[in-house]
């Protein structure tokens, strides 16, 4: 059985989950960003004592088809931004992407994003390359053409642009005050609207 969880952003998180099911005895079989799967050993299971462990650390059970359609594309572009799961090809848009892996037209999942998270996909998926650059920036092993080129932006100087509209300073100036600015992945959803 799968169980489907909200704000789930990254490696700790996964551990997290999987220590936290498997503390109130559930056999835990995977866990990745958004999904626990879990093999039942009785015929009824206990949303309330799953809900109520999942929110001690932060997280919560997704129920709402709508809810767990928007976690998922949130979970696919963080992953290709962040964690470089390498999933969508270097040819392909975001929109394609998340059409094929979740199975909807992109009108659908776009109208869908906007009207929960009150802003756009594309500007979430800005936001992430915003948020990604900036710890790459700070980690200082990678020059920004390479994060251009990570990134899929056109040019140092599209990123560079995006960049400076967002944060109100251009990368290097960034880069050159040392300012550790950065959200929590999870936290960029709140950052959004600025774009």
């Amino acid at each position: 059985m799968q169980l489907l969880i909200k704000n789930m952003v990254c490696n700790r998180c996964v551990r997290v989950v999987r220590e936290e099911l498997e503390k109130i005895g559930l056999n835990v079989s995977k866990v990745e960003l958004g999904i626990a799967t879990i093999n039942l050993t009785g015929d009824n299971i206990q949303y309330d004592i799953i809900q109520n462990t999942l929110q001690k650390e932060g997280f919560e059970l997704i129920e709402d088809h709508r809810a767990s359609i928007i976690e998922r594309i949130k979970h696919l572009i963080i992953n290709e931004i962040h964690h470089h799961k390498g999933e969508k090809l270097a040819s392909q848009n975001f929109s394609d992407f998340l059409v094929k892996k979740i199975g909807y037209e992109y009108s659908y999942l776009s109208n869908l994003f906007s009207s929960v998270e009150k802003t756009t996909i594309e500007k979430y998926i800005i936001a992430q390359k915003i948020e990604r650059t900036k710890a790459l920036l700070l980690n200082g092993e990678v020059n920004l053409s390479e994060i251009a080129w990570q990134l899929d932006y056109s040019s140092v100087a599209h990123l560079s642009n995006q960049f400076k509209q967002i944060e109100g300073i251009s990368p290097s100036e960034f880069k050159r005050n040392n300012q550790n600015t950065r959200l929590s992945i999870d936290a960029v959803k709140n950052h959004v609207s600025l774009i």
